[in-house]
């Protein structure tokens, strides 16, 4: 109260001449009249706030949002910095079949000491992640549940592009289960892909590679439950089996700053998710509606296949309820389920048969949580249909920028015979404008470049997560 009596009489003794001139700077005088009384004011700006007095509203405790969020309603792309004891949740990918507004499962999870991690990144998240402003290079450690498709889908596509988009200094890190035997574990599939992308990796060596084609494949056995398989920066990562139909599913836990994120992957409910899930800032599990037969409707699949997929290799709505009543987390979430407006009261009625605490969809594509560790907040993020992507980011720690010199040339990989047949440029650039070629790597090494002669906009834009990550820190340490 003594603050506020401070504030308030700041604000009643406001010069006549600083008001008017206020007042002035819209074009019109307002004229001077006598102020309220502190009373009046209080009464005024303390109406109708609780201020400990009464709880208001339904809404659970610590589910509020942060003061430095720009809007509590929505989330904007590059419009906040995850601040330096702060938890962000996205969930870039929402849904087992995929559809314009959700693409294959995928959570992107950023912490305030500059690390991030992605769990999952199943087919055409990796638009979404784009749309977020978030780099390809910054992509470097991913974790997979299973090998399922719609669990791994943009993993290709990563790898690629994070390599010609910056990604030249960092090896790709990738986590996931073994699976009964050899053929069905994650390191059998990183070599598979590789395969694939043989004729991609060769075109794309007249580019800068570096390390950025290097694979660690993390493999652990999915049968060691609770196992540590990530511990760096004070942050670890645990697993645990979950039951989907094969051998080789997991579930994962990422504990950092006393603060916990829980995503489980498929399968059917399990003692095992509250054993190691239990007490977890944010629970999410996918969930599956039981209305199989008018999902068939809409959706077109059999009811006796739904039913059977569910029973073999999902958890149903009733049970993530069950499941988080158990484990009793801050908030509970679901993702990798349809989002529709016709199963939306469906769903939260089958949830709420045992869950009565902080609910939300991890749906549709674009969800923001922020998490503190006394407030979480939800909010839907505004993800662009053509957004700019953002620039590559890099570590300038050593004052320099590095560009590999490239693997080989279009003439070691190409024979000249296609090259003679492309037309003469003359032809079709109009008279006074033609640019000069870079036919040609204009280096014979690596480019080594000060930072400091890089033009500005580059210095900022591709220093900002470094600068950002270097800032948090600091703050951190020093607590």
């Amino acid at each position: 109260m003594r603050i506020l009596r401070k504030h308030l009489s700041a604000f009643c003794s406001l010069t006549t001449a600083a008001a008017l001139t206020a007042s002035m700077a819209f074009g019109q005088a307002v004229p001077i009249q006598e102020p309220s009384s502190e009373e009046d004011i209080r009464n005024a700006l303390t109406g109708g706030v609780p201020g400990g007095r009464w709880k208001e509203g339904l809404m659970f405790d610590g589910i509020s949002p942060q003061p430095w969020l720009k809007s509590a309603a929505n989330w904007l792309p590059n419009m906040e910095l995850v601040q330096p004891e702060e938890m962000r949740i996205t969930f870039m990918g929402t849904a087992p079949m995929i559809r314009p507004g959700q693409m294959n499962t995928s959570i992107y999870v950023e912490l305030g000491n500059g690390d991030n991690f992605v769990f999952d990144i199943g087919e055409g998240a990796i638009s979404n992640y784009i749309a977020a402003g978030v780099a390809l290079n910054q992509i470097n450690k991913i974790f997979i549940t299973h090998l399922h498709v719609d669990h791994f889908g943009s993993l290709p596509y990563v790898w690629m592009f994070r390599t010609w988009a910056g990604g030249w200094h960092d090896r790709l890190r990738i986590f996931g289960p073994s699976g009964r035997t050899e053929e069905y574990g994650t390191a059998r599939m990183v070599e598979g892909m590789k395969m694939m992308t043989g004729w991609h990796q060769d075109a794309f060596s007249v580019f800068p590679v570096g390390s950025g084609w290097d694979i660690e494949v993390n493999e652990f056995d999915f049968r060691d439950n609770g196992g540590v398989i990530y511990d760096e920066n004070g942050v670890t990562v645990t697993h645990w089996q979950r039951s989907h139909a094969k051998d080789g599913a997991t579930g994962y836990r990422l504990d950092w700053n006393d603060m916990c994120f829980v995503w489980t992957g498929d399968g059917r409910p399990s003692k095992l998710d509250v054993k190691y899930a239990k007490g977890c800032d944010v629970y999410v599990t996918e969930l599956q509606q039981e209305v199989v037969e008018i999902n068939s409707g809409v959706q077109g699949v059999p009811p006796f296949l739904a039913r059977y997929t569910i029973d073999t290799h999902h958890t149903p709505a009733y049970a993530s309820g069950y499941l988080a009543n158990e484990i009793q987390p801050r908030l509970f979430m679901t993702t990798h389920m349809s989002y529709d407006p016709y199963v939306a009261e469906e769903t939260v009625a089958e949830v709420r048969e045992h869950w009565q605490g902080p609910f939300h969809f991890g749906a549709p594509d674009g969800i923001v949580v922020n998490v503190t560790k006394d407030q979480i907040w939800v909010r839907e993020g505004i993800l662009p249909d053509f957004p700019n992507s953002r620039a590559p980011q890099f570590d300038f720690t050593n004052g320099q920028l590095v560009v590999p010199h490239p693997p080989t040339s279009r003439e070691e990989i190409q024979e000249p015979f296609v090259r003679e047949q492309q037309i003469d440029p003359d032809l079709y650039y109009p008279k006074g404008y033609k640019p000069e070629l870079l036919e040609h790597w204009p280096v014979e090494t690596d480019l080594v470049a000060p930072v400091e002669a890089l033009p500005p906009n580059l210095q900022k834009s591709m220093g900002a997560a470094w600068r950002h990550r270097e800032a948090n820190r600091k703050i951190l340490d020093d607590k």
